[in-house]
């Protein structure tokens, strides 16, 4: 039986491309890439509901208020830059000064035979490296009902929430001290100019996505959620 997709955030699924394009076209570099900060920030915007309309004002804001400065010392190199303009869109939406523009409809945001493959693609390399067996088979089994599972998206993405964060403890208690130091300490570099454009609960969320995400690509792991496909 073919089955449609249900209408869950189908015009949020390209919301990390959609938030990189609209940087680097603020910042007039289209090469320019994002840090592993900037991802975990805007994993953040994601997961805390901010809407994708907000972080897109955020940033032109932020840009438009460093354009009118009289001296630039450097060019804008993070999103972090941005993440108070950001913010401060969201209250506004979120208080109705500003609604968000009507959602369009929108095609679904990958085939069935696009779910599955992905799925698999993840069981496979988890079945790999010892000790995420029992996630990769988890995963196997979402992709042998791939079709149920593509006609409800939002429970998906919920259990491929679920599965991450499990992976994420696997490989947290097999990270050495060393790595862990190191990982702060990069992140403390990478932060240290934008602390002051943030709040002590963003940069708490920050600082345990960022070593998330560190720590998945340094163990070579993959992301789980639908918003990596």
């Amino acid at each position: 039986m073919n089955q449609e997709p249900d209408n869950w955030t189908l015009n949020y699924y390209n919301y990390f491309t959609e938030v990189e394009e609209h940087f680097q076209l603020a910042r007039g570099t289209s090469l320019f890439r994002l840090s592993t900060l900037d991802w975990a920030l805007i994993d953040i915007w994601k997961d805390t509901g901010v809407p994708l309309e907000a972080v897109l004002r955020g940033i032109d804001a932020a840009f438009e208020k460093w354009r009118g400065r009289k001296s630039k010392i450097k060019m804008i190199n993070s999103l972090t830059y941005c993440a108070q303009a950001v913010m401060t869109e969201a209250q506004i939406m979120a208080s109705g000064g500003t609604a968000p523009a009507a959602g369009r409809p929108a095609p679904a945001p990958f085939s069935l035979d696009e779910l599955r493959a992905f799925l698999e693609r993840n069981a496979r390399d988890l079945g790999a490296k010892p000790g995420f067996q029992e996630i990769a088979a988890a995963l196997q089994r979402l992709a042998g009902e791939a079709e149920t599972h593509y006609a409800g998206l939002e429970q998906t993405e919920q259990r491929l929430t679920a599965l991450e964060e499990k992976m994420i403890a696997i490989a947290r208690s097999g990270q050495s001290e060393e790595d862990l130091f190191a990982s702060r300490r990069a992140l403390d570099a990478e932060l240290r100019p934008y602390r002051s454009k943030m709040s002590a609960d963003q940069l708490s969320m920050l600082q345990k996505q960022y070593l998330d995400r560190r720590l998945l690509e340094t163990a070579g792991l993959p992301r789980l959620s639908l918003f990596y496909l």
